[in-house]
């Protein structure tokens, strides 16, 4: 594996197993089967000692642990204890480290809660995606808003000062209207961060290959971005990235390592990770990626060097997707000889999309809306 280049850097931890897939989900998931959480959480630990046995390991400290998922909340909480007392074994963990967990609200009790702040988490992020008892059947959540709001309280009640919730938008079934009252009844909560994302049919995902119907027009789903912008910064939460809204202090500095194009080691089946200049990827097959680390070997299954071309590209992209944005002189970088895009950024710029101010340019509220196509152009 290639050196790291960063003296601090972030670690995503998959844990694949979902008790029901959602219809939306494209992310690398796996059943519950007995058994199958002991042998992943074997491999897991094999893997946590093989990448600290690296010659590069003790020269680099973790600023940010994820567990991302599937469900990490199906953890135990002496489980989580254990992976978070392994990977300290094996690396220098910083003392303010932010360690977050996602969780369903169905899979968490104030006692698990409990049990996960006692092993150092200190950040959770509740998936409670719609508070719509119609809808959340329908998307495949073992969920209803009771549960949604019974599962914040427990977090709070558990301690827990750092509490992210997920929503979202351009469900089927889901009116102007529908959405509001969600909105309002999220913020009512005061949770610490918010994620809000619209719905895509992504290839691997149910819905994805099947189709589904109710989809709410283009513009309706317009219409519930604005509201919840305008709702949130209502309440005082910074519109720090496309998706994501915090209280002031309360950014996710793990997924900001992503969106500064920085440096994170990756475990678990299908984990992707990006160290120096080399994007890699774990096998994705959760019982493969087990033998693989039954064998002794690390079960890395894919790589990629990126160029520095694509390295400025991604920084470009993923700089542009936060309120900070990136330096100017990146930007006129990528402009270099392109007359092309320069005139389309001229334009981006006339239709007050893409903004500058003390040599850095940023994405507006409304470049925010439309960056998916803005970034077409980029690459």
């Amino acid at each position: 594996m290639t050196v790291p280049e960063a003296a601090e850097v972030g670690w995503y931890v998959h844990v694949p197993f979902c008790a029901k897939r959602c219809g939306y989900c494209s992310f690398n998931t796996a059943p519950l089967e007995d058994g199958a959480m002991a042998r992943y959480l074997d491999a897991l630990h094999r893997e946590i000692d093989l990448l600290g046995a690296l010659a590069w390991a003790p020269r680099v400290r973790l600023a940010t642990v994820f567990f991302g998922g599937g469900t990490p909340s199906l953890l135990a909480d002496d489980d989580m204890a254990a992976v978070l007392d392994g990977i300290r074994a094996r690396f220098d963990v910083a003392p303010d480290a932010e360690i977050t967990v996602e969780c369903n609200p169905e899979s968490v009790t104030r006692e698990k809660l409990e049990g996960y702040r006692g092993a150092g988490v200190n950040r959770l992020s509740l998936g409670v995606q719609s508070l719509d008892d119609a809808i959340l059947p329908r998307l495949g959540r073992l969920h209803d808003a009771r549960g949604a709001r019974a599962a914040f309280d427990a977090a709070r009640e558990a301690g827990c000062a750092n509490l992210s919730v997920d929503v979202m938008y351009g469900l089927p079934g889901l009116d102007l209207d529908g959405w509001a009252r969600a909105v309002d009844a999220v913020l009512d909560w005061r949770p610490d961060h918010l994620s809000a994302y619209g719905l895509t049919l992504d290839a691997g995902s149910l819905w994805g290959a099947a189709g589904v119907e109710g989809i709410p027009a283009e513009q309706v789903q317009i219409d519930q971005y604005w509201r919840l912008a305008r709702a949130a910064a209502t309440r005082g939460l910074e519109h720090y990235e496309i998706s994501n809204y915090a209280r002031p202090g309360f950014r996710s500095r793990h997924n900001q390592i992503y969106w500064r194009a920085a440096e994170y080691l990756a475990a678990g089946p299908g984990a992707c990770g990006f160290v120096g200049s080399t994007r890699y990827a774990n096998v994705k097959a959760t019982p493969r990626y087990c033998e693989t680390l039954a064998a002794g070997a690390l079960p890395i299954d894919s790589s990629e060097q990126l160029s520095s071309r694509q390295k400025l590209g991604e920084r470009l992209i993923l700089g542009l997707r936060t309120a900070d944005g990136v330096p100017a002189s990146w930007l006129e970088t990528r402009l270099d000889g392109d007359e092309r895009l320069r005139r389309r950024v001229d334009t981006w710029r006339a239709q007050a999309l893409l903004a500058g101010a003390d040599d850095r340019v940023r994405l507006t509220e409304a470049g925010f809306l439309l960056s998916d196509a803005l970034f077409v152009d980029l690459l």
